[in-house]
């Protein structure tokens, strides 16, 4: 249910919660990783103490899936988000803070790369001027034909909010998006008993402040579990290499067995097909742009 470091909060299936150690080293698929185990790991303990309520987790059971992102602060290292999800949620915001769409995009792949159904969070409705609604409506145009579902909310006029618990409903997801964006304000307004910490955007640099410092999984019912992260600042993409990324483009996927070369990376080959379809406007420009940066590997992840 939560990491601080070294300490993890358990749940036993009779819903009690208990602190457990991790006994030994874990791997995932020989990838180096910060965290061994992440929120929506199931596991295997035994109790050392039943006065302090503690445990050893002594086996991490197989994770039907995992979104991973490449260390902040550890070169060749990845950090899991999170593990056994039913649903990505990410929440943007087109101003005050903005998430980029290159950002938006790295997390689409990250979730597409486990087949992570993905819905798109629009927040701040109520920020917006009519030319940043009228932006906001295209972007959902080009995502939900991509079967991405988008919905927009303002947590301060209860905008969307319903809608936004509809989506939780009898499901495990990961919350995710930049500081700032509101996550934890969403989530106060359909589970307010939470009381999840909440920070003002700065707004010299028109960043947020982090307020949660681990990942965490708070049940809202019976049957459903939300996720909260970080913060994200950025997302590198982990564990996937350049020939694997345009499978992870729904758009791409389906026009690749038309390029000439099997091996083709759509960037300078002959007779690309997706290429093609960038010009003749089938395939979306910042899309594609996004498949160069991420291509790039270089630090434009945000």
């Amino acid at each position: 249910m939560r990491s601080t470091g070294s300490w993890y909060d358990v749940r036993s299936k009779e819903g009690d919660i208990l602190q457990c150690r991790l006994k030994g080293k874990f791997k995932i698929k020989g990838f180096k990783v910060t965290n061994p185990i992440a929120v929506g790991d199931k596991v295997v303990y035994a109790i050392e103490d039943e006065n302090r309520n503690t445990g050893m987790i002594s086996e991490i059971l197989p994770r039907e899936n995992y979104i991973i992102r490449k260390s902040v602060h550890k070169t060749a290292h990845g950090h899991l988000l999170a593990t056994n999800i039913d649903q990505a949620v990410l929440i943007a915001t087109l101003t005050f803070p903005r998430t980029s769409l290159g950002f938006i995009d790295r997390f689409l792949v990250a979730a597409e790369s486990f087949r992570i159904p993905t819905v798109l969070i629009f927040n701040k409705l109520d920020l917006l001027n009519q030319e940043q609604i009228d932006y906001q409506q295209e972007l959902t145009q080009l995502y939900e034909s991509l079967n991405y579902p988008c919905v927009f909310t303002s947590a301060i006029d209860g905008n969307g909010v319903a809608e936004f618990y509809d989506i939780l409903r009898g499901k495990v997801s990961l919350i995710a998006g930049h500081s700032g964006v509101g996550k934890s304000t969403l989530v106060n307004a359909i589970a307010p008993d939470l009381d999840l910490r909440t920070s003002k955007v700065s707004t010299f640099a028109n960043k947020g402040v982090h307020t949660t410092t681990f990942a965490e999984m708070f049940e809202i019912d019976a049957e459903t579990f939300i996720i909260d992260s970080p913060g994200i600042k950025e997302l590198g993409l982990a564990d996937m290499e350049k020939e694997e990324i345009s499978h992870y483009f729904p758009e791409m996927l389906k026009l690749i067995n038309q390029c000439r070369f099997n091996n083709c990376l759509h960037l300078d080959e002959p007779n690309c097909a997706i290429k093609e379809a960038v010009m003749e406007e089938k395939i979306a420009q910042s899309r594609y742009f996004s498949y160069l940066s991420m291509m790039d590997g270089g630090d434009n992840r945000k």
